[in-house]
């Protein structure tokens, strides 16, 4: 006599059977952000980002700097969807270029600091004794900094300039990288199979980039996508004081500055660069949050 199976017992055998039977831990994680809906909304909006940033030329209806004086405060129309600034620039095409300008900063900033910020963590957490003492009290000292003071300084310091700016970025970021890849190398230092390498003859370079390094992928995957989000926003805000791009390059903080002394009478244009300022960071963090979900061992079933 067949058993009787409950609609909860029905769900776990579907569930069974839509999971692939032999994967890899990224396949696994995939699976689980798959199932997350917030993660996958974020991964949508970066990858409409993305697709902005990577082809304006074709999508913007303007160029990134284009003037018609005679059109000049034109609020939002069908000719001109998001209206025109004081100069006569399309705010949309501006907007669109700007999505360029602003990854390219978070993503410059990001590699930088993960560069700097592992390979410091890494010697930390190989080293030990007074070479990880002495890294970690620096790390220390650049975390009792405000960050975006240092940033303020720093790209004061080095001049205006897309580049600049990506490096007073990535150098106020490096401790957070350098503390989550010194905690996950950590974990496989005293590791049996690393005393074996050793006791082989293997090279520190080999130690820590085939065998340590691969343990620290996931959080600093994680990292980073939270780490872009901070970048744009910081990006954004030193632009916004003047320490940032130069013009007449298309920046969603420096617009949001050529445009707060017309805020009174022409509200659209700082509120649709604000806006896609919002809506990148949002979409980041949603993927961050669903790439941490996904990628936390303790969450595998």
């Amino acid at each position: 006599m067949a058993k009787m199976q409950t609609p909860a017992m029905e769900k776990l055998q579907r569930q069974r059977k839509k999971r692939p039977r032999k994967t890899g831990p990224w396949s696994e994680a995939w699976y689980r952000m798959r199932r997350n809906k917030a993660a996958m909304f974020g991964l949508i909006i970066v990858a409409a980002l993305l697709v902005l940033a990577l082809f304006p030329q074709y999508i913007a209806p303007y160029g990134e700097d284009e003037q018609i004086y005679e059109d000049a405060f034109i609020f939002p129309c069908a000719e001109h969807p998001m209206g025109t600034d004081n100069y006569g620039r399309d705010i949309l095409s501006r907007i669109i270029y700007g999505a360029r300008t602003s990854l390219l900063i978070g993503t410059l900033s990001v590699v930088m600091s993960v560069v700097i910020g592992g390979a410091s963590g890494l010697a930390a957490a190989y080293y030990g004794g007074k070479i990880d003492e002495t890294i970690m009290r620096i790390m220390d000292i650049f975390y009792a900094l405000p960050s975006f003071l240092l940033a303020i300084a720093i790209a004061s310091a080095l001049g205006t300039g897309l580049f600049n700016l990506a490096i007073a970025i990535a150098i106020s970021q490096v401790p957070g990288y350098a503390r989550v890849v010194r905690a996950a190398a950590l974990t496989v230092r005293n590791q049996e199979y690393m005393e074996a390498i050793r006791a082989i003859g293997g090279s520190p370079m080999r130690q820590m980039l085939r065998h340590m390094l691969p343990n620290a992928i996931a959080p600093i995957i994680v990292q980073a996508t939270f780490g872009m989000a901070s970048a744009i926003i910081s990006g954004a805000a030193l632009s916004f004081i003047g320490v940032g791009v130069t013009p007449p390059t298309a920046e969603w903080g420096y617009m949001l500055n050529a445009g707060r002394q017309y805020i009174r009478k022409y509200w659209y244009i700082v509120t649709f660069p604000g806006l896609m300022i919002m809506i990148t960071v949002f979409g980041l963090n949603l993927l961050g949050d669903g790439l941490r979900d996904a990628m936390d061992p303790k969450l595998k079933r």
